[in-house]
């Protein structure tokens, strides 16, 4: 069809409003309810003119002067005159479309509001363009200034569609209620109209108005209208409908029910909601179709597995994975979570350490191990009581608890830190000290303990720092009880076996003989000798047991210890001929008393820190130089010792690296403690450990290669490595190059050899 140029001529530029709005009124009544018939490219253009002169004009039609009120120009005024005669065009037109809209319901009502907003909307982009000279300088102005009921023409056109149609027919929920029963008809199998619906729930979304910025999306009016009761419905629909579907059928059709709707109603969103909405429907829905009947799941669950209804199976934890309680999440979400619970319970301890300035790889134990059992405890019962501990669970919180028990913030890359801080804690445990031995629930703290050296991956790190520490307990007879370090052996030789806890027993035995040995030599020297003064025990431990090394360095014994020490070397010898004496000053300790003080004193001391004080007897003033001549302890050490006796005032440096007795030293307690571990000490044990861990390993994976290759007689290289690693395991983790090593170490020893005209199989040597 030719398209339609009929109509009143085109005004002059210098047109009144009547003269100019009558011509633009034809034309914007033409496009706005005709432009199917077409509209010619001169006729738009002179539309398109006729409005850019009227607001550009600077003449005030009607007015003498060029400013109007308020000091605004003509150009001003006009751009008001034209978009106020819009405004009411829009609010005409769209009150007879109200009429016919208002007879009309259900899919009747849909087709026509959805037939007259395509037609609209159209039209009014038509007319925005029309309008750009208005919208670029006038309303952008107006707005600018702060007017936000001023709008851009095509925003005007849905603000009076909105204002004169949508909330009229709306207010009974006209419209609303037709998409909601033709989805309802949809969800009980009917076919319908899905593009008539996507139509009219674009068109919601479309009448969302941000007032600050036009251009941008605003779901106000579809989340009122349309969502908000959407919603409401569905709850209703699959509320009832979930009831009597469960009422009828199984829980395994119940399962491919709920997994259907689910998606019909994913897909639902895709074909014609805005995606805003999938949020809340879908969460709708599982707590609808799967929280509340996740009872009946539980329940049935065992059933499935019994029956191997690995479809079921997988069905149940897909839906249950989808809310936040239950059996969600499943197997490796659920270890994932206990996971993260751990790294976040360690990682808030490093925070908290570094906060007080400790620095932040500085944890004390015990609440490290209470940030870990309190993590494992939680779990343990959520999988107890939440799932019945069925064995997969188990095995989720298992390996979530080796992951963070073994690296974490306070390990960094460190394998040796969780061994070490938990044979602290358990060092703390045994100790006459800990208030948990005085409350009696040792025994339990013990079997928490336990529960995390089962996840320890390097066990003989712990077993070696566990030595050491015990070592200590002995020697300065600090244990809580006999009883309770029996108790511990017990635990870790059930746990990894006789081997494990050999040396430990052994340490025992040692304690056992030295007490014997010391009343002997007690007895003897009270025999031949009448004066002795010096009350002295001895501790004779056997090399191989005891994780103890001599000082690395001469020590010269002061003349008052060395007459007991000359008898008992003889008294030994006489016992044990053959046998060699290495003696650890580095762990002996004294008594000395304070002759020179009013009150007199007994100083607890280490023997180095009695070396140095005992000289004193002889001098009233000593060098740093002088105390090193005649003890032979290095100055490096000797000045941290001497910094401890300074510390506590039994000494005053009044000069640099001058020494006197303090005679004024005084202290509440008679029997002062002196014998501080120096923090060099400290440090050093760890870095001792470690190197003898190392050089055990070597020895432990050569002896199992040696065993494996003994019952196998060959094997292939990969397959004795995987042996190997498997052996071990339960120990520690070996590295592939450390069992290398050890393979080429028996080759060269000739327990092993290469099989002939092969690369990498062995064979064992007899």
């Amino acid at each position: 069809m030719p398209p339609s140029n009929s109509g009143p001529p085109m005004p002059p530029p210098s047109a009144d409003l009547a003269t100019t709005w009558q011509y633009l009124e034809e034309g914007v009544d033409h496009i706005m309810t005709k432009l199917q018939t077409g509209v010619s490219y001169s006729k738009y253009m002179s539309l398109y003119t006729v409005a850019y002169n009227y607001c550009t004009s600077s003449k005030m039609h009607g007015s003498e002067g060029g400013i109007g009120l308020g000091g605004k120009s003509g150009a001003s005024l006009m751009g008001s005159d034209l978009y106020n005669n819009l405004t009411k065009y829009f609010v005409n037109h769209l009150q007879g479309l109200r009429e016919v809209a208002e007879t009309l319901s259900d899919e009747a009502l849909l087709r026509y509001y959805a037939a007259e907003w395509d037609r609209y909307t159209t039209g009014a982009n038509y007319i925005n363009r029309l309008f750009t000279y208005l919208n670029r300088h006038w309303v952008r102005r107006e707005r600018d200034e702060g007017r936000k009921n001023v709008y851009p023409v095509y925003t005007l056109a849905l603000v009076q569609w909105k204002a004169c149609l949508f909330i009229p027919i709306q207010r009974q929920q006209k419209l609303a209620g037709a998409i909601l029963r033709l989805i309802e008809n949809q969800r009980n199998g009917e076919t319908i109209d899905q593009g008539l619906v996507k139509k009219v729930v674009d068109s919601f979304v479309s009448l969302g108005l941000d007032e600050t910025d036009t251009n941008k999306a605003c779901l106000d009016v579809y989340k009122e209208h349309f969502e908000g009761p959407f919603i409401e419905t569905t709850e209703t629909y699959y509320n009832h409908e979930s009831e009597s579907f469960i009422a009828s059928h199984t829980v395994s059709d119940y399962l491919k029910k709920a997994e259907e709707r689910l998606k019909e109603e994913e897909d639902r969103v895709d074909r014609y909601l805005n995606t805003q909405t999938r949020k809340p429907l879908i969460s709708k829905c599982e707590g609808v179709l799967i929280r509340a009947h996740s009872e009946l799941m539980w329940d049935n669950f065992q059933n499935l597995l019994d029956f191997d209804k690995d479809e079921d199976l997988q069905r149940m934890y897909s839906l249950l994975s989808r809310i936040p309680e239950g059996l969600e999440p499943l197997r490796k979400k659920f270890e994932e979570h206990v996971k993260k619970a751990g790294l976040a319970a360690v990682s808030r301890l490093v925070v908290e350490s570094a906060s007080r300035g400790e620095g932040g790889d500085v944890v004390e134990p015990k609440p490290y191990v209470d940030a870990l059992l309190e993590v494992h405890r939680k779990n343990s019962d959520t999988v107890t009581r939440s799932f019945r501990g069925e064995a997969g669970f188990v095995a989720s919180l298992d390996k979530a608890c080796r992951d963070f028990m073994n690296r974490n913030a306070a390990t960094g890359t460190s394998n040796s830190k969780s061994p070490e801080l938990l044979a602290k804690h358990t060092d703390l445990l045994l100790r006459k000290s800990n208030k948990v031995a005085e409350e009696g629930d040792l025994e339990g703290a013990l079997n928490r303990v336990m529960i995390l050296f089962k996840y320890l991956e390097d066990k003989d790190i712990f077993q070696t720092f566990y030595t050491t520490r015990l070592s200590k307990r002995l020697i300065h007879g600090v244990s809580a009880s006999d009883e309770s370090e029996a108790s511990m052996i017990s635990k870790l030789k059930e746990a990894c076996g006789f081997e494990y806890t050999n040396k430990l027993q052994r340490m025992f035995t040692d304690m056992s003989l030295s007490k014997d040995l010391t009343d002997q030599f007690k007895t003897r020297m009270e025999q031949t000798h009448d004066d002795v003064d010096i009350s002295f025990s001895i501790m004779v431990l056997g090399t191989n047991f005891w994780p103890l090394n001599p000082p690395g360095h001469d020590f010269i014994i002061p003349q008052e210890m060395q007459t007991t020490y000359d008898r008992f070397q003889r008294y030994y010898q006489m016992k044990h001929s053959g046998r060699k004496l290495t003696w650890l000053w580095n762990y002996s300790k004294n008594e000395l008393r304070t002759n020179y003080t009013n009150q007199k004193y007994i100083l607890m001391t280490s023997t180095f820190q009695t070396a140095i004080l005992l000289q004193f007897n002889r001098n009233d003033t000593l060098s740093l130089e002088e105390l090193h001549i005649a003890t032979s302890i290095p100055k490096d050490h000797l000045v941290q010792v001497l910094a401890l006796l300074t510390k506590a005032k039994v000494l005053v440096s009044e000069e640099a690296d001058q020494f006197d007795l303090n005679p004024n030293f005084r202290s509440k307690k008679i029997r002062v403690n002196l014998n501080q571990p120096i923090k060099s000490d400290t440090k050093a044990e760890t870095t001792e450990v470690m190197k003898t861990v190392d050089e055990d390993r070597k020895y432990v994976i050569q002896a199992t290669i040696v065993r494996i290759m003994k019952a196998r007689k060959t094997m292939k290289n990969q397959a004795l490595l995987d042996e190997v690693i498997s052996q071990l395991s339960q120990r520690f983790t070996p590295k592939v190059p450390d069992i290398k090593k050890a393979i080429d170490t028996l080759l060269e020893k000739d327990y092993i050899e290469r099989v002939d005209g092969t690369r990498d199989t062995f064979a064992y040597l007899a």
